[in-house]
């Protein structure tokens, strides 16, 4: 097309994914996710370039690693000194719209040519002036949840971060943030919960922009708060769920005996004891089926707010010349080895693989579903591609549309390989991670910790780390070598040596 595409991008935030869509047993479900995937391509083998926050945030505006762009932790912010594409497509002519969560360094989407809602650090829409418009407007009243279960936090910072939670209690979020270790339900209607209240915004604006018929295109980003906890669904999606019909989680009775220390993490109380997991996992499996289901509905509620956005793109003829993007930063570890509530800065599945796919009427085919690897970065280069907008320095995503075209040339020739990394959450506390992928096999090297070997298809919950066996040293050290190979391409200071250190015996 001659005329630059507008580009829409929903990303849900923390979202239990791989593993949890099993047969004979109740998952997530995503309708509306589902049905836009079929309309485009799926990526059935996509994964986050960190499994923190901060980190993989930024990546999605910077197409970088994190060892590049310097964001490694969550709260660690050193200045943006890389290009980010909505300031590259502000100087291509685009109008940039964001609603939601900024959390990927310092300032906010504001700093980047956007209109709309952001906030600095990790932010509470509740808290915001135009939640309280909103309500006026549509005559709602302040979302309120019925608390039904209250994980303690334990960090070395030991603070209470949430004082109000009661188990029993009704509860407003009026803190600085909304990342509460906990379970409830909303009682007010779905469209005070923040999901709702960014869809409507989103919407909203696709309204002004399509009377508008303006010539400029523009881009529209909605970054959700949810699914990350807290897991506060209305109860019209809690009704979808019958905990019963939840099997048991394949790796939540997993000792990790055979893991490295940062699998054995756990910082909430009960199921952690302020440092390390608790085996076995002090929680009976029938209250985890009632937890899966309050996050299970949790993520319904979010696909029903994203496909809001998806119909009113439809709706308004606005699809014509768009490309949808919706993915997550990350996933989570709830339930899975051994039994976490929480990602932590571990490299497990369930923590590293996402949910992604695109739609473009009439350029990207439906029905396509991809196997390659890919990841975040992949996301804000695909951006650039298609706007015409591309960065100046290098990045290391590449472009999707490489998949996704008919007969697109670059996909017999799509990376066969994949590098993630992790520094763990910070806060004073430093771990080095980095794992590679060929897809069938994954390699994960942690510094000063036994390393992680494991066939992705003969063990796809990863309940045998082959890396403590001896038969398995040749797939290692071939892993090792493919580690090191991706890392070089990948300039990453980083070097194998440092990673293996002297693992401890444990």
């Amino acid at each position: 097309m001659s005329k630059q595409p507008n580009i829409v991008f929903i990303l849900n935030d923390h979202q239990a994914y791989h593993g949890h869509e099993r047969a004979g047993s109740a998952g997530p479900l995503r309708p509306h996710f589902q049905k836009f995937a079929e309309n485009g391509i799926s990526f059935e083998n996509a994964y986050c370039v960190s499994p923190m926050c901060g980190p993989a945030r930024r990546s999605l505006l910077t197409a970088l690693y994190p060892h590049t762009h310097g964001q490694v932790h969550n709260e660690n912010d050193p200045a943006y000194s890389h290009e980010v594409y909505l300031d590259n497509l502000a100087a291509g002519g685009y109008q940039n719209y964001y609603f939601g969560k900024w959390h990927a360094g310092p300032g906010c989407a504001y700093d980047h040519h956007c209109e709309g809602l952001s906030e600095t650090g990790y932010g509470n829409p509740y808290n915001t002036k135009e939640y309280e418009d909103y309500l006026k407007k549509r005559g709602l009243p302040r979302a309120q949840h019925r608390i039904e279960r209250v994980f303690e936090q334990v960090d070395f910072q030991k603070k209470n971060y949430f004082p109000k939670l009661k188990e029993g209690a009704l509860y407003q979020c009026e803190d600085f943030w909304c990342g509460e270790h906990a379970v409830g339900v909303t009682v007010t209607p779905k469209e005070t919960h923040e999901s709702f209240f960014l869809a409507n915004l989103a919407c909203e604006k696709l309204e002004e922009l399509a009377a508008k018929k303006d010539d400029h295109p523009f881009t529209l980003r909605v970054d959700f708060w949810g699914p990350h906890q807290p897991f506060f669904p209305t109860q019209e999606f809690l009704d979808m769920y019958d905990p019963k019909e939840i099997a048991q989680y394949p790796n939540f009775d997993n000792d990790l005996h055979d893991k490295p220390y940062t699998l054995k993490e756990e910082a909430n109380k009960p199921i952690g004891d302020g440092k390390n997991i608790i085996y076995p996992n002090p929680i009976p499996w029938e209250q985890w089926q009632d937890i899966l289901a309050h996050c299970y509905a949790h993520i319904s509620m979010l696909d029903a707010a994203g496909g809001m956005i998806v119909d009113k793109i439809r709706e308004l003829g606005l699809d014509e010349n768009t490309l949808i993007i919706w993915s997550t930063d990350h996933g989570d570890a709830l339930a899975c080895q051994g039994g976490h509530f929480d990602k932590d800065s571990h490299m497990a599945q369930e923590v590293m693989r996402i949910p992604m796919a695109m739609n473009w009427k009439d350029v990207i085919p439906p029905g396509q579903k991809s196997d390659k690897l890919v990841f975040t970065c992949d996301i804000p280069a695909t951006i650039a591609d298609v706007s015409g907008c591309p960065f100046g320095n290098r990045v290391d995503g590449e472009s999707l549309m490489k998949l996704a075209a008919p007969d697109a040339p670059g996909a017999d020739h799509w990376r066969k390989s994949l590098l993630c990394e992790t520094y763990g959450h910070g806060y004073g506390v430093t771990i080095l991670g980095r794992m590679v992928t060929d897809g069938r096999w994954k390699y994960v090297a942690t510094e000063d910790t036994l390393d992680e070997l494991y066939d992705l298809e003969a063990d796809p919950y990863e309940l045998k780390n082959l890396a403590v066996l001896p038969e398995y040293d040749a797939k290692k050290q071939e892993m090792r070598k493919l580690l090191t190979e991706q890392q070089e391409n990948a300039e990453d200071p980083v070097r194998l040596e440092q990673l293996l250190g002297n693992p401890s015996a444990e």
